[in-house]
């Protein structure tokens, strides 16, 4: 959801890091996010919950990953 926000927002994600346990929104916010970016115009339930399921797996890894960090790479890979 932070993500997204953030996104929809217009800011650069580069430098954003997710923290564990942070709470931003609220429910209806998030659901409502949710079904603006999953793709499917009438989701069931089990199909957001696979969109916000592969959504974090791949945002995790991408934190976790030296290639992704914007200190270790600078602008050597800037809108790739």
């Amino acid at each position: 959801f932070q993500y997204l926000k953030r996104f929809d927002q217009g800011y650069n994600l580069d430098k954003f890091c997710y923290k564990a346990h942070s709470v931003e929104g609220n429910p209806a916010e998030c659901l409502q996010r949710f079904l603006l970016h999953c793709g499917i115009s009438d989701p069931s339930w089990s199909e957001l919950r696979n969109f916000t399921w592969f959504l974090n797996v791949q945002l995790r890894d991408c934190e976790a990953s030296v290639f992704c960090n914007p200190d270790f790479v600078q602008d050597t890979l800037q809108g790739f």
